[in-house]
C-alpha cells in the first residue's frame, strides 16, 4: 500500500457531497495495486451487505440495497456503529459514502483503475487493479485529537485495503 500525497486540488467537477472535506482536520489517502480482474474487486467492494464476510475488522452489516445514491447501510467497526449513505455511484469506477458517527462527520470516496497489461501475470489475464480511498474527518472528537485520529484513520484503510487485495486475489 502506498501513501498519497495529503493534500491535492480541489477537482472543481465534484460536488462537496462527491468529494472529501479537504478543510477537515483528518484526511488520508492510501492506494494498493490488486492481482485480479476489475470486475471481480468491484463486485466484492461494492457488496456492502457481505463486508463482514471477507474484512474482520467489520463485525456486522445491514444493507437492503440498492447499490445507488440515497440509500444507507448501518454497519458495526471497530466499536462504532455507524450509518453511512451512499453519495455516488459509477459502476466499476467509484463510490462514495459518508455520514455522521459519533460526533465524527466522515466522507469517504474509493476509486478503482485497471491498469495496462503486463507480462506474467496469467492468473488475472494481464491486468490488474489500482484501488485508491481517500476519507476525511471532522468534527469535534477529531479536533480535539487529530494525530491520534488521523493514524487510526490510516491504520484501518490500510488494513481494509489489505484484506481487500488478499480477498479479490483469492478468488481470482
Amino acid at each position: 500500500m502506498t501513501a498519497e500525497n495529503p493534500k491535492r486540488p480541489k477537482n472543481s467537477q465534484n460536488t462537496p457531497a462527491h468529494s472529501i472535506d479537504e478543510d477537515a482536520p483528518v484526511v488520508v489517502r492510501l492506494s494498493t495495486t490488486v492481482d485480479a480482474p476489475l470486475a471481480t474487486v468491484w463486485a466484492l467492494h461494492t457488496d456492502i451487505g457481505s463486508w463482514a464476510d471477507w474484512n474482520t475488522d467489520i463485525d456486522s452489516v445491514d444493507f437492503d440495497g440498492p447499490l445507488a445514491p440515497g440509500a444507507s447501510f448501518r454497519w458495526l467497526t471497530h466499536g462504532l456503529d455507524i450509518t453511512s449513505t451512499i453519495r455516488e455511484v459509477v459502476p466499476g469506477e467509484r463510490i462514495v459514502w459518508g455520514g455522521p458517527a459519533h460526533g465524527i462527520e466522515g466522507v469517504h470516496v474509493w476509486t478503482f483503475e485497471e491498469n495496462s497489461e503486463r507480462t506474467g501475470e496469467a492468473t488475472t489475464g494481464g491486468r490488474t487493479v489500482t484501488v485508491r480511498t481517500e476519507e476525511s474527518w471532522a468534527g469535534a472528537p477529531v479536533e480535539e485529537r487529530p494525530e491520534e485520529m488521523r493514524e487510526a484513520l490510516r491504520q484501518s484503510l490500510e488494513s481494509w485495503l489489505s484484506h481487500l487485495r488478499t480477498e479479490a486475489e483469492r478468488r481470482a
